[in-house]
């Protein structure tokens, strides 16, 4: 008979956990609660109107808890079972590849939107009047007020947007430098160069909120402010949810979780900084740069 306390393979079989159901269960939560919130907003409900706030507010909640352990859990396999093999590291590696090009997916749609309207700026939809009503048939669109939106201009690409691309390229430098200092066994140095990473991401999401609040146009009523913020927004989106990746590395390097040897947590974590680094410079040279018209004004 074999003894069912080793294992005789460099394989980990994953025990039983109510995680996946967990957070399938907050994310249909959430789903609905944001649906009633939005329905509530438009009954005048006002922003934090409780019929629909409350159960978003839950379910996100309970995402963020489902988070927390199922992650602790698999920081637990690693550092404590010693589950992750060379083997499983390797399979964890194509995993984060797999997911990683499915955001790249995910980014193409958003480039697709911008330059479908941006190159055929004339064109018609669908038996609708087409976009030259809106557009004035040339990209950007014509400073004016349509379908009761604001459109006063785009912003000037070599202020704040400038600002944040170097911020970002920075960052890019810091965690690189980070990642060397670990295969080098050099702890005070991973932590100070994954330190300034999660400052200079924090940088990012403060400027870029600051630019929000000062953008010459609205997201709603026009088709360029619609565009703008959906690919801006899920970028800094991202940028949020990596700089808080970065900083659970960081407690982890503190806590000397990190070997030369084993730390793909922390190789996944850059992994998905350069992903956003570079979808950012997309974005700055298509949509800032190339996509620049008349500065706004708020």
């Amino acid at each position: 008979m074999s003894n069912s306390e080793h294992k005789y393979h460099d394989y980990h079989l994953i025990d039983p956990s109510p995680w996946p159901i967990m957070g399938a269960a907050s994310a249909f939560v959430t789903a609905v609660g944001a649906i009633i919130w939005m329905k509530s907003l438009d009954d005048g409900d006002g922003v934090f109107g409780i019929t629909g706030s409350l159960p978003f507010a839950v379910g996100f909640l309970m995402i963020l808890v489902t988070m927390f352990v199922w992650w602790r859990d698999i920081i637990n396999e690693a550092e404590v079972e010693k589950a992750h093999t060379p083997v499983v590291q390797i399979h964890l590696r194509y995993g984060m590849i797999m997911f990683i090009m499915s955001e790249v997916m995910f980014f193409v749609a958003w480039f697709w939107a911008y330059f479908d309207v941006a190159l055929f700026p004339g064109a018609g939809v669908m038996g609708f009047e087409g976009r030259e009503a809106i557009t004035g048939g040339h990209w950007p669109p014509m400073v004016t007020e349509t379908d009761g939106g604001y459109f006063k201009g785009t912003f000037d690409p070599w202020h704040l947007p400038l600002l944040n691309t170097i911020i970002l390229l920075t960052s890019g430098a810091t965690v690189t430098y980070a990642h060397h200092a670990l295969l080098k066994d050099d702890r005070k140095g991973l932590i100070i160069g994954l330190l300034l990473t999660v400052i200079l991401g924090i940088s990012f999401t403060v400027f870029q909120a600051i630019e929000y609040m000062d953008a010459p146009f609205t997201f709603g009523g026009h088709i360029y402010g619609s565009t703008f913020f959906m690919a801006t927004g899920f970028h800094g989106f991202h940028v949020i949810i990596g700089t808080i990746f970065l900083a659970v590395c960081l407690v982890r390097a503190i806590k000397g979780h990190f070997t030369p040897q084993q730390h793909f947590g922390f190789e996944a974590a850059a992994w998905y900084w350069h992903f956003v680094d570079v979808v950012w410079l997309f974005l700055f040279v298509a949509v800032y740069v190339w996509g620049a018209g008349t500065p706004g004004t708020h």
